[in-house]
C-alpha cells in the first residue's frame, strides 16, 4: 500500500484494517511503536506531565493531559505522520484532511470511567452517516480491564441517533457528569493491548476511558484526524508557535492546518497559508495598513 507521498508501507495490511473497521468499526495496530520509539516517547513525555488536570468527569478528575502534543518533541511530530495511520486516513478522508487533537492521557488509580461517547458527535449531522473522523489510540503502557484501557462498542459507528441517544454530547459541563445508560454500558468491550499497540477506530465509534482500578497509572497518547472541511478541536494555529511550525516537515505543515480545502477554504488574504510560513511574510492587513 503507498500512503500519499508515494512511499511503500511495507509490511501493513490496510485492507485487512479497513475490513475490520468497516465491520466493527475498530482496528489495531499491534507493532505500531517499537520498543526505542516507545523509550523516546516515555522520555519525551516526562517534561509535559503534571501539568494539567481534569477539569470534569469527561477530562477525568484523576487524569492527566498533555495538549498540542504534536509540539512537544521530533517524536511525537514524527508519530502524527505515521504511513500506516496515513494510509487509513487516506482510505476514510478526503485531502487534506487535517490534526484535530494531539494528547498524552495518563490515567490514574482511583480514577472513574468517563461518559460513553463518539469523537465527531459534536459535529451535528445526523447519523447514521460517515465518520468525519479517524482516532488513534496508543498504548504507551500496556491497556487491560483494570487500569483505565479504552473500552469499545463494536459495530455503534453505524448506529443512528435515536440509538445513541442520552449519551455524552460535549454540549454543556452538565453533560460530563450525566447518567451512562446502562444498557450501553453492558455492550462495552475492554481494549486489552500491549504496550506500543495502536487502537485506530473511525470517529462515530461509541468508546470511553475506562476506570483505573489497578495500583499504577496508565499512560498513552491519541492524535485524531477530521475532515478538511471540519473546525478542528484543537487550535493549531495558535497553540503551535509560528517559529515551530515553519521548521516541520510539509505533512505535518499541512495537517496543521496550512493548506488548502478547494477551491479557497483556508485561504489567507487570497493567498495559500503556507506562504504565512516564510520568514519575511507580513500579513497582508499589516503591509497594507494606511500610514499617517
Amino acid at each position: 500500500m503507498d500512503d500519499q507521498r508515494g512511499n511503500v508501507v511495507p509490511g501493513f495490511d490496510v485492507e485487512a484494517h479497513v475490513r475490520r473497521m468497516n465491520a466493527d468499526g475498530y482496528s489495531v495496530i499491534e507493532d505500531f511503536l517499537s520498543p526505542e520509539r516507545l523509550a523516546a516517547v516515555r522520555e519525551g513525555l516526562k517534561p509535559f506531565l503534571k501539568t494539567h488536570e481534569g477539569r470534569n468527569n469527561f477530562e477525568g478528575l484523576k487524569t492527566e493531559r498533555v495538549y498540542t502534543l504534536v509540539a512537544r518533541g521530533p517524536v511525537f511530530e514524527d508519530i502524527v505522520e505515521d504511513p500506516r495511520v496515513m494510509a487509513l486516513c487516506d482510505h476514510y478522508l478526503q485531502k487534506p484532511y487535517l490534526l484535530t487533537a494531539s494528547q498524552a492521557i495518563c490515567i490514574y488509580p482511583g480514577e472513574t470511567p468517563q461518559p460513553i461517547h463518539a469523537d465527531d458527535l459534536f459535529y451535528r449531522v445526523p447519523r447514521p452517516r460517515p465518520a468525519f473522523s479517524v482516532s488513534t489510540v496508543v498504548a504507551v503502557d500496556a491497556f487491560t480491564a483494570r487500569n483505565g484501557g479504552t473500552e469499545i462498542i463494536p459495530g455503534s459507528h453505524t448506529w443512528p441517533d435515536a440509538q445513541i441517544a442520552g449519551i455524552y454530547e460535549g454540549a454543556t459541563p452538565a453533560d460530563a457528569d450525566a447518567p451512562t445508560r446502562e444498557d450501553l454500558e453492558r455492550q462495552l468491550r475492554p481494549m486489552e493491548v500491549p504496550a506500543g499497540a495502536c487502537l485506530v477506530f473511525l470517529g462515530t465509534l461509541l468508546h470511553r476511558g475506562g476506570a483505573n482500578r489497578s495500583d499504577a497509572p496508565r499512560l498513552a497518547f491519541s492524535n485524531q484526524y477530521c475532515e478538511p472541511w471540519a473546525r478542528t478541536q484543537e487550535n493549531f494555529y495558535l497553540g503551535v508557535p509560528i517559529e515551530q511550525a515553519r521548521e516541520m516537515s510539509p505533512r505535518v505543515q499541512s495537517l496543521l492546518g496550512y493548506s488548502i480545502w478547494p477551491p479557497f477554504m483556508g485561504q489567507v488574504s487570497a493567498s495559500h497559508p503556507m506562504k504565512a510560513l516564510a520568514p519575511d511574510w507580513i500579513a497582508p492587513v499589516a503591509a497594507q495598513r494606511p500610514r499617517g
